[in-house]
């Protein structure tokens, strides 16, 4: 099994998981009390309306990407990837880790495409897709800090940044790493930064 120190030694030399260290720093900056996040209403592909922080975040450990039902480019390997590290995160997923794919393009993602597109996936409890109104969806996207530096760049969703963001919001931990990184990487690194576990258990076949 490979160790801690490993791990953070293969992270930094390799470009596809080396943005996991320190990737927290788009966050909205600490007064001291804690992070920032904007409280926006958004609705599950299940039809239930849901807070950001209140519902989502708060007290939970959390992995986020932003995708749009649509997409033919990064987000198919993204959403496989995903469907991957729930699977290596079983049974945490819904009990204590959740995992939260936001649409970003919520006028084509009704709650009716984004629940058909999630029956295509099945992808069992804890894992949900959201949308919402346009304006509450960029709050979410720029809150979570999903943002490409490139303004052109930013501004074209058929670019989107194909980014993982997780963290634990009562610990205050936060990091990130490419969707497109191996599903095994991605896992241990949520265990290992987020989640409180230096050493995963054998069922969650890390």
């Amino acid at each position: 099994m490979i160790t801690r120190r490993q791990w953070l030694a293969a992270a930094v030399a390799a470009p596809s998981v080396g943005a996991v260290i320190g990737w927290g720093t788009a966050l909205a900056s600490s007064d001291g009390k804690g992070w920032r996040f904007p409280n926006v209403p958004l609705v599950t592909h299940e039809g239930r309306r849901v807070r950001l922080y209140d519902d989502l975040l708060r007290d939970k450990i959390v992995i986020v990407n932003f995708m749009y039902s649509r997409c033919r480019g990064i987000c198919p390997g993204v959403t496989r990837n995903m469907l991957r590290v729930q699977k290596l995160l079983h049974p945490r997923v819904g009990r204590d880790i959740f995992m939260y794919s936001i649409s970003i393009k919520p006028q084509e993602d009704t709650v009716e495409a984004l629940a058909k597109y999630a029956e295509s996936l099945e992808p069992g409890p804890g894992w949900y897709f959201l949308t919402g109104d346009p304006e509450d969806i960029e709050t979410t996207r720029i809150g979570l800090g999903a943002v490409d530096p490139d303004p052109a760049v930013d501004a074209d969703k058929s670019q989107h940044i194909g980014m993982l963001r997780y963290g634990n919001e009562r610990l205050e931990r936060w990091a990130g790493c490419p969707g497109g990184a191996k599903p095994e990487w991605i896992a241990k690194s949520i265990l290992w930064t987020v989640a409180g576990d230096d050493t995963p258990r054998a069922s969650a076949a890390l």
